[in-house]
């Protein structure tokens, strides 16, 4: 099929997720209704046998083999250049397509246009709601309350758990801040207005800088409960601490970007509270109740804490 047929491209980027990558795109050949689409998986240096396997299986996918590991971001950025359809979907490799998710996207993209980007909901693998499909904007009370663990406390409250909408159970059609880059539909001539993500995300938040510079053009991100999947989470990540290193070196690198110099100066000394705070609390909580699971969350943290140098600044910024 030539390329210029294809109404979407479909970006998976691959990095040691070899077996989850080759079900998430077998489940988007048999879940989706039509065939004008595209499948390009852009693989960052996986050491686990993923390029062989992947090529092997799916021999209609373009495959794009990185040398190094080159991020989110940047990965997506290359990926998205080589695509050609007028929609560009951005789908994680540790995700599943349920009941012709991709084409209830498009129908919901159709029929709101101006929106610019869609996202649709996630569940995790036994039918639960994972709520991590769309988020608000962080702001000083949302990192207080987290810093304070007010949000796990009050975890239906959309006060207390601002950022993710706490209480909302993703059932209703939805105009929100953010949607997750795990399932991200985007127009063409946005994303290249936008210049695509920002390549200074190395991962994480680089969905939120983008819908931050989509609503400044005036469109607001849709969200639908008709468009649902399944996503693991964190597939790739291996060690926590040193994804809660990246997830706060992207948030900060946020915070750098669009915040003003004062507010900057104290969301991050609020994240910097969050992680001593959530440091003392586990080993108090150890302490109590000499729980393993405490203690290690405990030993976590402190690493988390003893490592602010590598993430308090936020990822260095690329030059154009």
């Amino acid at each position: 099929m030539p390329k210029e047929s294809v109404r979407i491209s479909i970006v998976v980027v691959s990095y040691n997720t070899r077996e989850m990558t080759q079900a998430c795109i077998r489940s988007v050949f048999q879940e989706s209704m039509s065939d004008d689409f595209e499948v390009i998986v852009i693989d960052n240096a996986s050491s686990d046998g993923s390029p062989d396997a992947i090529k092997a299986e799916f021999p209609q996918v373009q495959f794009i083999q990185s040398d190094e590991n080159l991020g989110f971001a940047k990965a997506n950025n290359v990926a998205a250049k080589e695509s050609k359809a007028e929609h560009i979907l951005l789908l994680n490799p540790d995700t599943l397509i349920l009941d012709h998710a991709i084409d209830r996207l498009m129908s919901f993209a159709a029929e709101n246009p101006n929106a610019g980007i869609w996202g649709g909901r996630t569940k995790f693998p036994d039918g639960s709601l994972n709520p991590t499909s769309s988020w608000r904007f962080m702001s000083l009370w949302s990192i207080l309350v987290q810093a304070m663990g007010l949000h796990t406390v009050l975890r239906n409250s959309e006060l207390f758990n601002f950022e993710r909408y706490g209480g909302w159970q993703r059932d209703t059609v939805r105009e929100v801040d953010i949607v997750s880059g795990c399932f991200l539909l985007i127009r063409r001539d946005l994303w290249e207005k936008l210049g695509g993500f920002d390549d200074s995300f190395f991962m994480y938040a680089e969905e939120a800088d983008l819908c931050y510079r989509t609503r400044q053009l005036g469109m607001r991100p849709l969200f639908t409960p008709e468009a649902t999947i399944v996503h693991y989470g964190g597939a790739s990540e291996t060690v926590l601490s040193d994804k809660i290193i990246r997830l706060l070196s992207g948030k900060i690198s946020f915070i750098n970007k669009h915040w003003s110099e004062p507010k900057r100066t104290l969301g991050i000394s609020l994240f910097k509270l969050r992680a001593s705070m959530r440091a003392l609390g586990h080993s108090v909580r150890a302490l109590l109740t000499r729980s393993e699971r405490h203690e290690a969350a405990a030993l976590q943290w402190r690493s988390i804490w003893l490592a602010r140098h590598k993430w308090a600044a936020g990822y260095k910024p690329v030059s154009k």
